[in-house]
């Protein structure tokens, strides 16, 4: 029998992911996982690039994402969403406090284990 699985964000302790931005993993199986990302102003991710497809959601606040290069910058804020597609090199930097909603196809492993 399937059983629904419920966790609200104040249950999962956060993570730090890299200096000022704090994940917590919510809800996830093989498929996809959905995450809350915490970000604080100044915070940087690098370059980087991971097999999963990743969708966002800016609940509030503002990131300016990079995709390739560091010249292709685009601005998403309060109420915008994205789309990265896996393998794809990307990384941020957060402009202001920021609260995104992400959710990863499939499941990043190394994000399971909260």
């Amino acid at each position: 029998m399937f059983k629904i699985k419920i966790k609200h964000k104040d249950t999962v302790a956060p993570v730090e992911a890299v200096k000022g931005i704090h994940r917590r993993t919510m809800c996830y199986n093989d498929d996809a996982q959905i995450c809350h990302f915490d970000m604080k102003k100044g915070s940087v991710i690098e370059l980087h690039s991971h097999p999963a497809a990743q969708i966002g959601y800016v609940v509030k606040g503002k990131v300016e994402f990079w995709y390739q290069t560091k010249d292709s910058k685009h601005l998403v804020v309060t109420g915008d969403s994205y789309l990265i597609p896996g393998n794809v090199p990307h990384g941020a930097v957060v402009i202001e406090d920021s609260d995104v909603i992400e959710v990863f196809s499939p499941a990043r492993k190394e994000y399971g284990n909260e």
